[in-house]
């Protein structure tokens, strides 16, 4: 029986990749596009595919994979995989791979792309030109990132890139990680340190940390007053990383000087609210946080970005070669890239 693997990923030219890819065409599977993520409203012609290809816009749950009787495994292309339910994926016997890395570089320019935003005003600046509108020099005056110091939440591939970039600039650099790396402090001279530290140190603040339950709202109504007053706070990780109530109220009372972010709690209702309007998803949303994910966007002082740091086409490329090797892997019967779950005090985690 001919393997049949649904690709729920919308870019022509990334279908087009996968149509051709030598590799993919030796495994003799029957490739069926769709144009739209997977989630609750599921067309008749997926309800027999025994793997799926998705991207971090679908949202796999029980719901979903219980009208999916024949999939057995999901190939998702990003490194996160907090849109699955990988609990309910194991109790249904259901193999996730994921793309380990693709793009430390990637993202980690995309950070200093959007500290150097609001540091030097770019935004503002542009604006001003382009509208012909009167200024003053001192509407403008921003500030060098040389001797200040920044604080990276995360020092994973993506974390350790940041800190070499953030060596070019002569900042200083303290770091928070639940497994801190001494060879890499040793090696870029910066020192980790407890998050309460960092929090009070740190003239710009840049996330790399996995959502997960530990993470989840790290940043939160309890410590973000802690944060040093003026500070910019960079998210370039995952929405739920930081309380959206907290940080919106940080902004607007002047505590923190700005914020660059490329994610959102509630990113997908705000990025393609027509879709949400007509998903079943609605009543899992939080309406509050949609509404306050929309004032943060129009303050003056926050750059929001549509969860773009990771696409460049050489970054986008080598998720999906990486994604035809964990398909072909499923094929042959040699996984690859898996996502684990081990049990943890009698409940399942993810390794």
């Amino acid at each position: 029986m001919t393997i049949k693997i649904g690709i729920f990923i919308s870019q022509p030219w990334e279908n087009d990749y996968l149509k051709n890819n030598r590799i993919m065409a030796g495994t003799g599977a029957e490739l069926v596009f769709f144009n739209h993520a997977l989630n609750q409203d599921i067309p008749d012609v997926a309800k027999n595919i025994d793997a799926a290809v998705i991207f971090f816009e679908s949202s796999v749950n029980k719901e979903v994979l219980d009208r999916l009787p024949r999939l057995k495994f999901i190939a998702t292309c990003s490194t996160g995989y907090d849109h699955i339910d990988i609990g309910e994926c194991a109790k249904q016997k259901i193999s996730v791979s994921y793309v380990p890395s693709y793009g430390e570089n990637t993202v980690a320019e995309f950070a200093f792309a959007l500290i150097l935003t609001l540091s030097r005003k770019i935004f503002e600046s542009c604006h001003i030109l382009k509208e012909h509108t009167e200024h003053k020099p001192e509407d403008l005056t921003g500030f060098d990132l040389k001797g200040k110091t920044l604080g990276v939440i995360g020092t994973g591939r993506i974390g350790k890139h940041v800190i070499k970039i953030a060596r070019g600039f002569d900042m200083n650099i303290l770091a928070n990680d639940a497994f801190p790396d001494e060879n890499l402090a040793k090696e870029h001279n910066f020192k980790y340190c407890d998050l309460e530290e960092l929090l009070a140190t740190s003239d710009v603040l840049t996330f790399h940390v996995p959502y997960m339950p530990s993470t989840r709202h790290l940043i939160n109504d309890g410590n973000i007053f802690k944060i040093k007053k003026g500070a910019l706070l960079i998210n370039t990780s995952r929405g739920g990383i930081v309380e959206t109530d907290a940080l919106l109220r940080a902004l607007t009372s002047g505590h923190l000087g700005g914020a660059g972010l490329d994610v959102l709690e509630e990113e997908g209702a705000v990025y393609d609210e027509l879709n949400f309007l007509s998903s079943k998803k609605q009543i899992q949303n939080d309406y509050k946080t949609i509404f306050e994910d929309r004032v943060l966007i129009d303050l003056p002082n926050v750059i929001a970005t549509p969860h773009n740091a990771y696409n460049t086409k050489e970054a986008i490329a080598r998720i999906l070669d990486t994604t035809v090797q964990n398909i072909a892997g499923f094929i042959n019967g040699k996984l690859i890239n898996l996502v684990e779950v081990k049990k943890l005090n009698g409940k399942d985690t993810v390794a």
